[in-house]
């Protein structure tokens, strides 16, 4: 990983936006939704450091190389975190393609080096979000508290959250109903939904490409991951980064069936032989789902 991705809260900030043309008005537009102050700034106001004191971002755009560098000379020496388009060498931070769900924002990013990769990728990702993700996002910080209340177990309380992303709550807020989906969602709360658990059996694919996306999801969704021998890394780096591992060889239907007793979810990547006994040992202890790599067309 060569940059570190991070977000930088706006309520209640200060971002300054130095310089003319079509890049100082792309990240104009870009802010404009935003709950952020945004203050423009032009000529010779741009290259005084007093211009970006107490900002929490600048940015910096304009055809013009020297004012960029002066401009970012300016905003750096006051301490600010600078942005200078076109200029990655004069930047402190890369603006990334971005994806907006009001609260639920996504970004992608190559460390400056092709934006174009970065814009066709969210492209990808753009299509497949529903437009009201946001909403739910918004949903679920409202209720955190409650949920965190009333679910105190965290694999418990991912459990839920997923069933009320897939079910009627997320299509009330899809709907851009709100009240109903947080009337829908308290309901669930008191009436101590039970989550179960469930364990995926993912043959292990012989490249990343062909495992199913079924699949991949499992992976990224597990809390827990157990991985046979041999299996590649660029398969295992699918799954969450704070999911613990454990092998296979460690790892029994009685311990499966404990986790999904538990209302989690975990993922099992090994060949088909292995899987297979799993499988039986398994029998009607646990919810369970076998899962083969995609053909290789």
């Amino acid at each position: 990983m060569e940059a570190f991705p991070a977000f930088f809260p706006l309520s209640g900030r200060r971002v300054v936006i130095a310089g003319e043309g079509e890049g100082a008005e792309a990240k104009a537009r870009l802010l404009a939704g935003s709950p952020a102050t945004v203050e423009r700034v032009t000529g010779a106001a741009a290259l005084a450091p007093d211009a970006y004191a107490g900002a929490a971002l600048a940015f910096i755009a304009s055809p013009n190389a020297d004012f960029c560098e002066a401009a970012s000379l300016a905003a750096r020496g006051a301490g600010v975190p600078t942005n200078v388009a076109d200029h990655p060498e004069l930047s402190d931070f890369h603006t990334p393609a971005i994806i907006d769900r009001g609260q639920m924002v996504a970004a992608i990013g190559t460390a400056g080096a092709a934006p174009i990769v970065a814009a066709l990728v969210r492209a990808e990702l753009e299509a497949k979000l529903p437009a009201g993700l946001g909403r739910l996002v918004e949903l679920f910080g409202k209720l955190r508290a409650e949920t965190r209340a009333a679910l105190p177990d965290l694999a418990q309380r991912r459990a839920f959250l997923r069933a009320m992303m897939g079910g009627v709550v997320a299509e009330a807020a899809e709907a851009g109903d709100l009240e109903t989906a947080e009337r829908l969602m308290r309901a669930a709360l008191a009436e101590g939904v039970v989550t179960l658990g469930v364990v995926w059996l993912i043959q292990t694919p012989e490249a990343r490409d062909l495992i199913s996306l079924r699949a991949a999801r499992a992976l990224a969704e597990a809390d827990t991951l157990v991985l046979g021998h041999g299996v590649a890394t660029d398969v295992a780096v699918l799954g969450r980064r704070d999911a613990p591992r454990r092998t296979l060889a460690e790892t029994d239907a009685g311990f499966l069936a404990d986790e999904a007793a538990q209302g989690r979810q975990t993922a099992v990547v090994a060949d088909l032989d292995a899987l297979t006994d799993l499988a039986l040992a398994l029998g009607g202890k646990a919810r369970h789902h076998m899962l083969v790599p995609a053909p290789d067309a």
